[in-house]
């Protein structure tokens, strides 16, 4: 049988090159994602005890368990006699984001797998009718699962960027006191998780399309590898016996 001789022909093909694209692509997918850390802040005063505004600070990151991210006032100050720490943001996207992040991982690690064999055991993998048709069924899935979990990503991002914006200011009980003033200050930008989500769109696009060359290498397009002459010196196999 073939054992392991580095061809690189296949990178040449649609098959190869897509599937390098892919890998890069999802690289970037569960990093933009799975990377990012950021911050909300708000300003508060309290009039005549504090004139001047005080920044009050959430920090969240993924997994984005939103309602664990406290607030947390300036090291040792004192502002409007309220306990800051007691009080979250709101939401827990961690399942939309992890699913995501997850499934991306894995797409990354296939794509390894994938190329190893395309390069190494090239002949092993077109000799075969079973390795060409597991191959297709796991980029129909791939698509499948790409349009799901970025769909819900997307999602979760669109509430993240409410939950973190300007309407913290009127879900945060201290601020509804009459004796506390609150104004919505900044958040961190989310450019990146943008593109984590353009990524994902991406990554089923290439898969959707990858999976016409795919298709092309199963015996549901080609003819039954037992019809073409690869024994050795090309004699065809008995008939009968």
């Amino acid at each position: 049988m073939s054992g392991f001789q580095i061809n690189l022909n296949p990178l040449k093909e649609p098959l190869g090159f897509i599937k390098v694209l892919e890998w890069i692509a999802s690289i970037f997918a569960f990093a933009t994602c799975g990377g990012f850390k950021g911050q909300t802040e708000i300003q508060v005063n309290c009039p005549p005890t504090i004139t001047e505004n005080k920044t009050v600070t959430a920090t969240f990151g993924y997994p984005f368990r939103l309602n664990e991210a406290s607030f947390q006032p300036p090291p040792g100050v004192n502002i409007c006699d309220v306990n800051w720490k007691d009080y979250v943001l709101i939401g827990d996207y961690s399942s939309s984001a992890q699913f995501y992040v997850t499934f991306a991982v894995f797409v990354f690690l296939y794509c390894i797998a994938a190329l190893l064999l395309y390069v190494g055991y090239t002949s092993l993998y077109l000799d075969s009718r079973k390795l060409p048709m597991i191959d297709f069924v796991v980029t129909l899935v791939a698509t499948f699962l790409w349009l799901v979990s970025t769909s819900a990503w997307a999602k979760a991002l669109t509430d993240i960027k409410i939950a973190t914006g300007h309407n913290i200011v009127d879900e945060l009980s201290p601020c509804k006191k009459k004796a506390v003033l609150c104004y919505f200050g900044s958040v961190t930008s989310m450019g990146s998780l943008n593109v984590s989500v353009i990524f994902g769109f991406l990554n089923m696009i290439l898969w959707g399309g990858n999976a016409w060359f795919v298709y092309k290498e199963t015996s549901l397009h080609s003819p039954s590898n037992t019809s073409a002459p690869h024994s050795q010196g090309g004699i065809p196999p008995p008939t009968g016996i």
